[in-house]
């Protein structure tokens, strides 16, 4: 084995760990900000105990201590999990190029808005335009170093396009496209643009194809109806995430 390759492997296990140790800071939030449109971010658990923080473990501290232990979802170890596979795929694909530092950063927040949408259908303001702002920040700074491998007006341009055309999704058909996807776009966006114009429509059209593959799927196992609104969240982050690993990897 090469230099190279064990170069490569040792960085995919120094990702996942940093992936599994940030993953399993997410349950609080995930749980926290899991509740319908319109309704405040939970503050209490399910038996009335108030939450403090929003990093942490999935036990209520009060629970715990007392003789019935009662976790409230989503599971550590899957979130742990997701985001461990994640960033360790991320490694691979981008290598020892300093734009990884991002996709690192930004890869526990899209499992977090992937978690609480599949829940409730509701990506959180203050997760979706943060990520946005934070992604074409931080891909400001990789640009002025050394080796990265991709351009930061390219990235503003995708997250502006890609924004637009949900936007126009939006406004076209309200009840299909929610307005936080047009929002999780702009973030979406910038990742894939950092890469190029075709990285940008792979990952676009991987979204579409995903969420119409499980659409499709639910039709034919008779679970959901043709005009049945599904999460698209998930399926857009997805989506992008599958297009900046062969973006990542080809550039």
């Amino acid at each position: 084995m090469g230099a190279a390759g064990t170069s490569t492997e040792v960085l995919a296990v120094a990702a996942a760990l940093w992936g599994a140790a940030a993953g399993t800071l997410l349950p609080r939030a995930a749980y926290r900000f899991a509740v319908p449109a319109g309704e405040p971010w939970r503050e209490r658990c399910g038996r009335g105990h108030p939450i403090r923080g929003w990093l942490g473990r999935t036990r209520c501290g009060q629970c715990a201590r007392g003789t019935a232990r009662a976790p409230y979802p989503p599971s550590a170890a899957l979130l742990a999990a997701a985001t461990a596979l994640a960033c360790a795929a991320l490694a691979v694909a981008t290598g020892t190029r300093p734009e990884l530092g991002v996709w690192l950063l930004l890869a526990p927040v899209w499992v977090l808005l992937a978690a609480v949408d599949v829940r409730v259908r509701r990506l959180p303001d203050p997760l979706t335009l943060p990520l946005a702002a934070a992604g074409l920040g931080l891909l400001a700074l990789v640009a002025l170093l050394p080796e990265h491998a991709g351009d930061w007006l390219t990235a503003l341009y995708g997250a502006l396009a890609l924004g637009g055309g949900y936007l126009v999704l939006f406004l076209v058909n309200p009840s299909g496209m929610g307005f936080g996807d047009v929002k999780l776009a702009l973030g979406m966006g910038a990742a894939l643009g950092w890469y190029g114009w075709p990285t940008l429509l792979l990952g676009t059209f991987a979204g579409f194809l995903l969420g119409a593959l499980y659409g499709g799927a639910l039709v034919v196992a008779r679970r959901a109806g043709r005009r049945t609104a599904i999460p698209f969240g998930p399926f857009l982050i997805a989506g992008a995430f599958a297009g900046l690993l062969i973006g990542a990897y080809a550039a």
